[in-house]
């Protein structure tokens, strides 16, 4: 069979029944987080209690359990769209949010403007004393310092006027080191006040504790801004990926694709890492699962990440619940001992393509 021309987008791959199996997936995620935890609920008590119709404490238990669940959900599907974007812009399948260092610098940042608040944000939950505060600096920290490691990687890593991989990665890497060490450094002049310290010290390793609706919905508006970028920029994605000399012969300025395409991770990323801290890997894991599924055109690719993001994270709390290292072990630490494997796995896999980077 030959194949497509270098500028022809790419077709969705037919995907039978793995839609319906995923959503199966994130609805059993859904419902497995509403009955675990400390006071187990059945299915029963959790129907009555989000209508509304059980006695106050199992009614306050499974509503904290649903926003915790839907943040959850949320953070997963935007840091895998995120992925697909940051993936499609650098056209490198081992580039992510995390490695580029896009969370590192939201943290950083967001960590910043808790220390610029005080006491009013120091529990990571985004609800002291001045709540439109809270909600108003820290995600908008978050979101400038994810856009300005987002600039410094993309800016740096252009060779001619397309992103070289290597240097991209080793930016990021940089990044990564330079924004960890600030964290640290802040968190030392923070010493003093155990709230502040503690609560960056749990912001690096992310947690998903205390979550409320306004948690919820900050991550979600996160994610709508990434998707709604999608339909704009999916299809030029696709063309670049099949040279940037066709692509330009049709028409794509790749400068304006990427900007706006890193944007909208930038925007997904911030929220998720001001309200859960730093969640790696999962911007690396989900779109590969997707991507084997669903195939390789990035407009159904990124919605089918959210979808696979959410039921996947979802399922990576439930295991940590169903263990009962809920308290004891960070969603980051587990995700860094799922993620890092897996990368040196794809590394070793594209080691033909390494070497002629």
């Amino acid at each position: 069979m030959t194949p497509p021309a270098p500028h022809e987008p790419t077709r969705p791959r037919r995907t039978g029944a793995w839609p319906w199996l995923f959503a199966l997936a994130l609805v059993a995620g859904l419902v497995l987080e509403l009955r675990l935890g400390e006071v187990p609920l059945d299915y029963g008590a959790i129907w009555s209690a989000l209508l509304g119709e059980s006695d106050p404490t199992t009614t306050t238990i499974a509503r904290l359990r649903l926003w915790r669940a839907l943040t959850i959900a949320g953070t997963g599907a935007s840091l895998a769209v995120a992925g697909v974007l940051v993936q499609g812009v650098f056209q490198n399948p081992l580039a992510g949010p995390g490695l580029l260092g896009l969370s590192a610098g939201a943290a950083l940042f967001a960590v910043a403007a808790l220390i610029a608040l005080g006491g009013a944000a120091t529990k990571l939950d985004l609800l002291g004393a001045d709540l439109q505060t809270g909600l108003l600096v820290v995600p908008a920290s978050a979101f400038v310092g994810s856009m300005l490691v987002a600039l410094v990687v993309w800016k740096l890593g252009l060779a001619g006027r397309r992103p070289s991989i290597p240097t991209t990665l080793l930016l990021g890497i940089a990044m990564n080191i330079l924004c960890a060490g600030a964290q640290q450094f802040l968190q030392a002049l923070a010493l003093p006040d155990w709230e502040v310290s503690r609560s960056i010290l749990v912001w690096s390793f992310g947690s998903f504790e205390d979550r409320s609706g306004v948690h919820a919905l900050l991550v979600w508006l996160g994610l709508a801004v990434a998707l709604a970028v999608v339909p704009f920029v999916g299809r030029e994605l696709d063309l670049l990926r099949g040279g940037v000399q066709d692509a330009r012969a049709l028409g794509v300025d790749e400068l304006a694709v990427s900007r706006l395409a890193l944007l909208a991770a930038a925007a997904s990323v911030a929220t998720s890492t001001a309200v859960c801290g730093q969640i790696p890997f999962v911007g690396l894991i989900v779109p590969h699962l997707a991507r084997a599924t669903f195939g390789r055109a990035h407009r159904p690719l990124a919605f089918a990440a959210a979808l696979c993001g959410a039921a996947f994270l979802l399922w990576c709390d439930v295991a940590t619940r169903a263990a009962g290292w809920s308290g004891a072990l960070p969603p980051g630490v587990l995700l860094a001992l799922l993620g890092g494997p897996l990368f040196l796995y794809l590394l070793n896999r594209s080691r033909r393509e390494v070497v002629a980077w």
